[in-house]
């Protein structure tokens, strides 16, 4: 018995090469993922005008940090970037925990509004009142030129509730029950219970916050607009990029010693918000995929 498991497995020539065309296929699909991230890397790391001439595929040809020093003498960079920080992880905090909540009220069968409640919800992800009533909503409650205008309008969202709701459901309603025999409120249960055994959703739902609040200027340019100090990093950026388009349309003066272009900017500004992300992804990487699978099968 023992000889027979360690004898080699004989492959057929068929075997083997659809196994290379299958390595050869992800080897594909894997640099075609990677490679315009490595593209903007070299764009933003070349000189300005040698990139303007093109064939820049794999290595700077002539190496430089002038594009991100220009992006840092933005004065105005720490503090927006220090917003979209504390706007990034208070709105992923807030917002799982509200999403959450709602989720696990959804998910028990002895709700009584439960069906009136998801259908209501999943109207909200069809129709939307609009951008003026909306601007008017958040004016008359007076969040408008205020940090809360970034966390209150989007602390909940059906999405992420349906999400949190199916995986919750997956749960076996004995931890639920044994809890209430010990004498546990609902509450009790949701933060000592549903919530540690729920990492794998709730690490996908933080993930989804995450990016999306890092990557949200378009409403800082709608209600804050008028606040110089709580303008976030993408909204500084947006500006950025549009100095430096008008600039080289000769619209605005620039220093003749410094030459700069919107391909380069936009390249260097690019990375600059994109290697947060990355960074964190690694982190969640196995949360992220079993929540996914988990939260969007249903038994």
């Amino acid at each position: 018995m023992g000889a027979n498991a360690s004898m080699p497995i004989h492959r057929t020539r068929g075997e083997l090469a659809v196994d290379v065309l299958f390595y050869v296929f992800l080897s594909v699909a894997a640099f075609t993922t990677v490679y315009p991230f490595i593209y903007l890397l070299v764009i933003s790391l070349n000189e300005t005008q040698d990139a303007l001439r093109g064939g820049l595929y794999f290595w700077p040809r002539k190496f430089t940090f002038e594009n991100y020093l220009y992006v840092f003498e933005n004065q105005r960079l720490a503090r927006a970037s220090l917003n979209s920080v504390l706007r990034t992880v208070i709105q992923t905090v807030l917002s799982v925990f509200a999403c959450g909540m709602l989720a696990y009220v959804l998910s028990r069968k002895t709700f009584m509004f439960r069906k009136a409640f998801s259908l209501t919800l999943v109207v909200t992800m069809y129709v939307s009142g609009g951008l003026i009533p909306t601007y008017l909503l958040i004016k008359n409650l007076h969040l408008l030129n205020t940090f809360a205008v970034y966390i209150v309008p989007g602390l909940v969202s059906a999405f992420y509730i349906f999400i949190m709701r199916t995986f919750f459901e997956q749960l076996p309603d004995g931890l639920v029950e044994s809890a209430y025999i010990d004498g546990a409120n609902d509450f009790s249960i949701f933060t000592r219970i549903i919530m540690p055994i729920s990492l794998p959703v709730l690490a996908t739902v933080a993930l989804y916050v995450a990016v999306s609040e890092w990557n949200a200027w378009f409403d800082n340019y709608l209600y804050n607009s008028r606040n110089e100090n709580l303008a976030v990093l993408q909204y500084e950026l947006q500006k950025m990029i549009q100095v430096v388009e008008n600039t080289t349309s000769g619209e605005e003066g620039e220093p003749t010693s410094r030459v700069i272009s919107p391909l380069t900017i936009k390249s260097t500004l690019t990375i600059l918000v994109t290697v947060p992300i990355l960074l964190i992804y690694p982190f969640l990487q196995k949360y992220f995929v079993k929540g996914l699978t988990l939260g969007a099968m249903k038994d």
